[in-house]
């Protein structure tokens, strides 16, 4: 039986082949290459390379009973036998699909049609679907209507029911188009209302941003351009979080593009007992931890999934009782792998196969991260930057702050 369940957003990605030298004229017939069809969403790109690493989900999406529907189910079904079984067929509806616009040399569009991901509530997770979970982890509410709106009542039902059971519950997020009405909703109102029944929340920095500090997000673009990763710095990492855990949750992690992923943990050593099914092992190692993970170099294929791969890596690694240092490292293990390919899933090993890389050691070139990280400490012994506020962090012999 499934210890790990992923609920939340499907979709059909279709992706037409453009050739080389093609320019869209509007009213003129351009020839194209074969379309390649994949499933995007945090159920398919997350669910799926845990399945890759031989974590077998429960997959809880929604799809219609339409063709498109039926593709996904298709696709997810190639995964394994059984896997799309927890899916859950909406009669008469349609099923949420993206046709993906990139001409070479062009900015990419994307066409979106939220289909039943809209309809998608806490009605769609039946109480035999939490049966033997020790984990749940939710994507993309911020695409999903059904679970946002009326200030995210039905988001927080879900979560609060899953809660109750003793399972652990985790969530991502997805950063809405501006002019979306997901974005005129009042996040800062919905996560004080949401995240009190959330452990591990791992959105990215520019998600949260946008949703939590929009002014601040908006100031940033302003000053520096479309890419604010390289203009973060530990003290706003710091702030953000501190925020988050005030507001309920154990773990907050922030997904940092190339620069790695942020950890930051709850100090009170009842918020993490209070995890439920897969609270971390060995307590008294994640209370007060302040930790940074960079990337590791690999030839860069397509950045597709990145963040939902990395998420699995860092789940499974809680599956496994790892300490926080470890589980970080396999994060963006994962991570590394999934952008070695093209596509979402196809580059994610088994689980054996992440840890034989990891041991090769220092063979494996880790990428710059931020570039202010003022009071932290870099440490060869875990490959791992320790903050000042870290609590299991000690001085160690040739370690030097940085300033």
């Amino acid at each position: 039986m499934p210890e790990i369940a992923v609920a939340g957003h499907i979709c059909l990605d279709i992706l037409p082949a453009f050739p080389g030298d093609a320019r869209i004229i509007p009213g003129k017939l351009l020839a194209l290459e074969p379309a390649v069809f994949s499933t995007g969403g945090t159920v398919s790109n997350t669910g799926l390379a845990l399945q890759r690493l031989g974590f077998g989900p429960r997959l809880l999406g929604k799809v219609g009973d339409d063709r498109i529907g039926r593709t996904i189910l298709d696709i997810l079904g190639e995964y394994g036998e059984g896997l799309a079984a927890g899916m859950i067929v909406a009669s008469g509806e349609h099923t949420s699909y993206t046709i993906v616009v990139s001409p070479p040399g062009q900015d990419r569009c994307f066409w979106h049609y939220e289909g039943t991901n809209a309809s998608f509530g806490e009605e769609d997770i039946p109480e035999e679907a939490l049966n033997g979970l020790r984990l749940f982890h939710l994507g993309y509410p911020t695409l999903m209507s059904g679970l946002y709106r009326n200030g995210g009542e039905g988001l927080e039902r879900l979560l609060r029911r899953v809660k109750s059971r003793g399972i652990t519950v985790s969530l991502d997020l997805a950063e809405p188009d501006p002019a979306s009405e997901a974005a005129r909703q009042d996040w800062r109102e919905i996560f004080a209302r949401v995240l009190p029944h959330v452990d591990i929340f791992l959105p990215s920095l520019e998600e949260l941003l946008f949703l939590l500090r929009r002014e601040t997000f908006y100031r940033m673009r302003e000053k520096v351009g479309d890419n604010l990763l390289p203009h973060a710095d530990g003290e706003l990492l710091a702030d953000l979080s501190g925020e988050l855990l005030e507001m309920g949750v154990a773990i907050a992690g922030l997904k940092l593009g190339d620069k790695g992923i942020y950890l930051r943990t709850a100090e009170k050593r009842e918020r993490l007992v209070g995890m439920g099914g897969a609270a971390p092992a060995g307590l008294e190692n994640w209370l007060g931890r302040e930790l940074l993970a960079p990337c590791f170099q690999v030839k860069v294929q397509g950045t597709t999934g990145a963040g939902d791969c990395t998420i699995a890596g860092f789940l499974g690694s809680l599956l496994e009782g790892l300490p926080p240092e470890a589980a970080l490292l396999r994060a963006v293990a994962v991570g590394a792998c999934n952008v070695e390919q093209a596509d979402a899933v196809s580059g994610i090993p088994p689980w054996s196969a992440v840890e034989r890389r990891l041991e090769a050691g220092a063979g494996w070139m880790q990428l710059p991260t931020l570039g202010t990280l003022t009071g932290w400490n870099y440490r060869e012994s875990d490959r791992l930057y320790h903050s000042g506020r870290d609590m299991k962090r000690t001085h160690q012999e040739g370690e030097e702050p940085i300033i």
